[in-house]
């Protein structure tokens, strides 16, 4: 069994007040591979990532991860292999020291605080932010915020890093370092975002969400220079790209 793989087979979901968020969905993501999802407000991509974690589940299809179909039987495992970076930090941040919410996890893993201690020092350095162990979240930029939060997932070891508009509200120069954290992963990696170039710095794969279905699955670098596709899915160009 593979625990990286993820895949979805004709998936479909609404919304108890009848609207359709996703409409016969189906791709198949191998381990390693970097996958970015993209597509204009409202094209899925949030109900897409609750569904892959068991949040939600599909009205219809199968979501499955490894050789886990996601039920609400399989949640517990599932967990295990697939972790969730919140595109809002703070929602991943909640204790007295950036040490102790990094700790959180493995903690109620019920691991010993040796393996614990190992776990969280260990991602806090994959993230370069051991030095801020002791410090309290509120009082880190937005930058420091987002390298804590990818590491409160990491030190719970997945297979599987699926992240929500990582690099959102980040300057430059903090956007970079997000950009090299996340091409340096081998894990296999979710991407959701509308910042098209940092998709294109990182994934080596997308997927273009329109009304609920794929209108397009391809190499990032040929789906991003498609200027016809993108429009017609409400988006643009990378600003990279425009004006060549």
């Amino acid at each position: 069994m593979s625990h990286h793989l993820t895949e979805c087979r004709d998936v479909r979901f609404a919304y108890p007040d009848g609207t359709v968020a996703l409409d016969g969905v189906t791709f198949r993501i191998g381990h390693g591979e970097c996958v970015g999802f993209i597509g204009a407000n409202g094209a899925g991509k949030s109900t897409l990532l609750m569904l892959l974690l068991g949040v939600l589940l599909a009205d219809a299809g199968e979501v499955r991860v490894g050789d886990l179909l996601v039920t609400k039987r399989t949640l517990p495992h599932v967990r295990e292999h697939v972790g969730l970076v919140f595109q809002d930090p703070d929602d991943q941040l909640f204790m007295g020291t950036v040490y102790d919410d990094v700790a959180f996890g493995p903690r109620n893993l019920g691991l010993d605080e040796d393996e614990v201690r190992r776990r969280a020092e260990a991602a806090l350095s994959t993230v370069g932010a051991l030095h801020l162990k002791d410090r309290a979240p509120y009082r880190l930029s937005t930058g420091e915020k987002r390298a804590a939060a990818i590491a409160t997932v990491l030190s719970m070891e997945p297979d599987i890093l699926v992240l929500d508009e990582p690099t959102a509200g980040l300057d430059p120069r903090a956007r970079r370092r997000v950009v090299e954290l996340l091409r340096g992963f081998d894990h296999t990696r979710i991407v959701t975002s509308h910042d098209l170039d940092m998709v294109l710095d990182v994934c080596s794969r997308v997927l273009v969400l329109s009304d609920g279905r794929v209108a397009a699955d391809g190499p990032a670098g040929t789906v991003l220079r498609d200027r016809a596709l993108l429009e017609s899915c409400g988006l643009e160009l990378p600003l990279s790209l425009q004006g060549r």
